[in-house]
Order: C-alpha cells, then structure tokens, then sequence
C-alpha cells in the first residue's frame, strides 16, 4: 500500500498499534518451559534472552508491550510470574531468538535449577530494577545471579534494566543510574570479577525507552550487524538522508542504524511514524472481500512534517521497513 501524508505534526507521545493483526506478530502466546537438555543445547535452539529481576520489577510488563501489542495501562492487571514462561521470536532472520521470563525469586542453590543448562545457550541476560523501589536487595540479587551466568558462560551480554523511571525527575534518574551502576560494579569488583561488564538502561514502557533499550540489546545477538550498519552508511552518504533505520516492524526494535548518534526524539517519530502507517493500512489497505495485509511488498509511506523534515518509510521484507528521516529540499530532488 502506498501512503502519502501531507504536513502532519506528529507528537511524541506513545502509541499503541492497537488494530494490528494478531496474526501478524511473533507466534503464540507464552507457554510453560519445559526444561529439556535437547531444548537447552545452544546448536539446537536460536539465542536465548533471559529477563530476571525481582518480583514486581515489570519483567513481564515489558515482554508483553514490547513484544505482544500490549497497553502500558494493561499490564497493572498482569498476575506476578510464577513459573519460567518461554516465548519464541521468530519474526525474521534478524530478529530470531526465544525470551524466558523467570519468577522473582528463582532460587539459585535449589537442587532443580541447572544453572549449565539454563545459561550455556544464554546470548543476554537482561536484569530488571525497580527504581521507584528500594534497590539494595535487587542489587544483591543482580550480582548473584550475574556471577552464577558469568562463571557457566562468559560469553553472555549482561544488561541492567533500571525500570519504572517514569516516575523519577531528570536529575534523580541521573543519580539512581550513577548510584546503581556505582555499587553494581563495586560488586563485582570485590569478587574478582572485573571481565563481567555490565551495560545501563534507563527505561519505562509508558514511553519509547524500552523499545530503544530492547533494539541495543537484540543488535548484540546480530552476527550481520557491522555489515548492516556499512550498508546503511554508504546509503546515506549517497542518497542526502540524515538518518536511516532498520526497524522490525511489529516490536519497533531496530535492528541496525548508520554510525550517527541516535536522537530519542527521531527515534520517536520513526516509531510513530511505523504506528501510523500501520493503523492507516489496517482501515484502508485491505480489500473488500477482507484479502491484503497491512504491511506487504507495496508499503511505502511519506510523512512531511511542518519544519521541512520529511519522514520516509519502505517495506524491506515481510517484517522489516527501512525508515528514514531527510530535509524536503532532499527529497524533492530525487523525486525530480
């Protein structure tokens, strides 16, 4: 479908794509893990994305809004997890891995928990911490179980979620981020354990943060991503775009960007950008008989916004679309 828009003003409030086909996503809905050896053994599953945290640390709000549609506003009715719950993303051969969301108190030193076999096939471990609460248990928990992953499997990407800073000012998100990060890394320092490198988010899903955080943490399990980022610089450097993304088109993760720094504002409009187009096709992109889809081979969207920015979106494959951003001038000169 092709979408030409004239001069809106996009905000860059959050948005939930609400009409999107189910069909359309990541298959299923979660079901209980069955611990197997078979299922455990890295050659024989894709890389494995474990979210642990104390309970009531939103673990589970941020799988079902990244990756499920979810509504912020829906998941304060989201029961506390209390099994191992695995879900397969699966959408694309770039965003091809399984999520595990574990119950807040896992306990490491019961008889049951193969730590071998639940780390070895392990690419992250993302740690989530409730900022609005008093972190000093999580953090205890947070080098616990690092230490525990770090000693079964080195190689895992070890990322900290500090969540739920919607609630915090600007300056006190600066200083629970520099306090976390500080005592985390006193941690691990104390035990000897200055190889395990920790990466810091700050983030929320009542706005882009999160999709933001979950895009730098997949790019690290993308064996193709210094290819795609070459790509998307010489596309640039060719074509007068001032910003180019590689998006999957359902969870908003992008999967590749150019070299230049990312601006959570453009981020934000890509996003909405995606949002729109997607809600649009939804109402007029399907025929009559209720056949098409609302992302396939003849996506393509222009937005012009009211400061000469313009907004471009392509379908690349079935779920992934290249969004741009480019001055109108930039534009109005390919076009002739």
């Amino acid at each position: 479908m092709n979408i030409q828009y004239e001069e809106p003003t996009l905000g860059s409030s959050y948005s939930v794509v609400g009409s999107f086909p189910k069909s359309f996503g990541y298959g299923g809905e979660d079901q209980d893990l069955d611990l197997d050896p078979e299922e455990a053994n890295p050659s024989a599953s894709r890389p494995r994305i474990l979210l642990m945290g104390l309970r009531r640390s939103g673990k589970s709000s941020i799988q079902k809004v990244v990756f499920h549609k979810m509504s912020p506003n829906e998941t304060l009715f989201l029961e506390s997890t209390n099994k191992i719950y695995k879900d397969d993303v699966s959408s694309s051969s770039f965003v091809s891995f399984q999520i595990w969301d574990f119950p807040g108190q896992v306990d490491f030193f019961d008889p049951t928990f193969d730590s071998e076999m639940i780390f070895k096939g392990t690419g992250a471990l993302i740690f989530v911490i409730d900022a609005q609460d008093d972190y000093m248990e999580a953090l205890g928990r947070l080098h616990l179980t690092v230490s525990r992953a770090y000693k079964v499997n080195p190689d895992i990407n070890f990322e900290v979620f500090i969540h739920k800073v919607d609630g915090l000012s600007d300056d006190h998100k600066i200083e629970t981020q520099r306090d976390v990060h500080q005592r985390a890394n006193d941690d691990l320092a104390d035990a000897s354990l200055d190889k395990l490198h920790l990466s810091f988010y700050l983030t929320s899903i009542y706005d882009h943060s999160i999709f933001e955080a979950f895009s730098k943490v997949v790019q690290k399990l993308i064996p193709q991503l210094p290819t795609l980022e070459n790509l998307l610089n010489i596309f640039i450097s060719h074509s007068g775009i001032e910003k180019a993304f590689l998006f999957d088109v359902v969870s908003k993760i992008y999967i590749a960007t150019d070299s230049s720094p990312v601006d959570m504002q453009t981020y934000e409009l890509c996003c909405d950008m995606i949002d729109v187009v997607i809600d649009v096709s939804c109402i007029y992109g399907l025929t009559a008989d209720g056949g098409g889809g609302a992302y396939d081979d003849q996506s393509l969207a222009v937005i012009r916004l009211n400061n000469t920015t313009v907004l471009y979106l392509k379908e690349v494959t079935r779920f992934l679309a290249l969004v741009c951003i480019l001055r109108e001038e930039s534009l109005e000169r390919k076009e002739n």
